[in-house]
């Protein structure tokens, strides 16, 4: 979604409609509906790496390529919580940029499948439930279904999370 303002063009600039990126309002999510979100993240060894060395996991299957030949993978693996973070973050310009107030928690977090270097993955969100907040007005709280699929379609993760958003300001105008 976009917000289009009248604000005037920086000096030396023609004015001109200004159009601004956001996630969706609250009020603009529907029940039932599954956003696709696009462009994919192809995940490399080295975000891999970077991200499983800042996040303090000595893991051996992510950062050790012998150890990883000696498992059933025979390879190392994408860090499932990279993988997480991912499939959320790929979702935030269509949905929550800069309307989410906070993450409220998650569940039924799985990983079905494994990531592995040179994987893309591609996610998707349906809106599972949605409410007004009983004690914040002017916001509310929505349940998401988020999905990972990898280049071939098989599901590598899925989670629901609960988020906190603002409703549309120009509605309780």
């Amino acid at each position: 979604m976009t917000d289009e303002t009248t604000a005037a063009a920086p000096a030396g600039e023609p004015a001109a409609r200004r159009i601004t990126q956001r996630g969706l309002w609250f009020d603009e999510l529907e029940e039932g509906v599954v956003y696709e979100h696009r462009p994919g993240r192809t995940m490399t060894e080295t975000d891999n790496v970077l991200f499983t060395t800042l996040t303090m996991n000595t893991q051996p299957l992510h950062l050790d390529r012998a150890y990883s030949a000696t498992t059933e993978f025979g390879e190392p693996l994408v860090n499932s919580m990279h993988t997480l973070a991912t499939m959320v973050g790929l979702s935030v310009g269509q949905l929550t940029q800069g309307t989410i107030v906070a993450n409220l928690g998650f569940s039924e977090v799985t990983f079905p499948a494994p990531v592995r270097h040179g994987d893309t993955i591609y996610c998707e969100t349906r809106v599972l439930e949605k409410r007004a907040s009983r004690s914040r007005p002017g916001q509310g709280i929505a349940t998401f279904e988020h999905r990972a699929r990898n280049q071939h379609g098989e599901v590598v993760a899925k989670a629901v999370r609960q988020v906190l958003m603002q409703a549309d300001p120009e509605a309780a105008s």
